[in-house]
């Protein structure tokens, strides 16, 4: 994807590398809920609030509690000298400048949507109930009451579990798919599976969003250990992010 000299959102997401943590969490682990050292945890917050050029306090996270509840970000969440973190909540959106939404995942699709000319920007963590439950379509219809267009809207979707290597019970395949269609699939052992990227771009065009990007990388595969988090690979692991701002 090509951006301007001065682009007016900016979206990224990053790896396991480069951070201080240690063990299962090695080396750029972002998540300070799943029992790494909160100093390690909070040296790669600053470290990452130094690359984006922001403040730390300017970096905004989520529980993330796998719901379909969307809250709008505003100055009265932010707090001075350190990161601030929205209870009970699976999307942050935002009309303010400087501020930056993070979703934190290790197998769940990280969402990040933009609409430049309406200023709006999202941050979703669509795992696989929250996507089941509609946290995607909620967040794209709360930045069209904050002045969004769809057609305007640009997804950018993470690294994630792939189809390939997420099996599940038929069961829980067949209810999924029911809510998200296009979601089932047959992984590379020949087993049920799902496939929630799949289905989210499904949704997201129904919705009438028609500048998707994915990216096709799968957390769970063996060869990306190194640089991608992977709860389902490896269970105590940690987290990378997805990350949202308007400059």
């Amino acid at each position: 994807m090509t951006q301007d000299q001065h682009p007016r959102v900016r979206k990224v997401f990053t790896d396991r590398n480069g951070g201080a943590s240690t063990g299962p969490y090695a080396s750029f682990n972002l998540g300070d809920h799943v029992g790494d050292d909160p100093a390690a945890v909070a040296h790669n917050r600053q470290r990452l609030a130094d690359v984006l050029g922001l403040g730390v306090e300017r970096l905004v996270f989520m529980e993330q509690i796998h719901s379909p509840n969307v809250t709008e970000v505003t100055a009265d969440h932010l707090t001075s000298g350190e990161s601030a973190v929205i209870e009970a909540t699976d999307a942050l959106v935002t009309t303010m400048r400087g501020t930056a939404l993070i979703v934190l995942t290790a197998d769940c699709v990280p969402v990040l949507l933009s609409d430049e000319d309406a200023g709006v920007v999202a941050a979703v963590h669509a795992g696989r109930m929250g996507a089941r439950n509609g946290i995607v379509r909620r967040t794209v219809a709360r930045m069209e009451e904050l002045g969004a267009v769809p057609s305007n809207i640009h997804a950018l979707l993470g690294a994630a579990a792939s189809g390939e290597n997420y099996e599940v019970p038929q069961a829980m395949a067949t209810d999924v798919e029911a809510k998200l269609p296009g979601s089932a699939t047959t992984t590379a052992q020949g087993t049920t599976g799902l496939d929630i990227r799949a289905g989210l771009t499904r949704q997201l065009l129904s919705l009438g969003v028609r500048s998707i990007d994915a990216d096709p990388r799968c957390t769970i595969a063996p060869e990306n250990s190194d640089r991608f988090f992977s709860y389902r690979r490896e269970g105590t692991t940690g987290r990378q992010a997805g990350v949202v701002w308007m400059p």
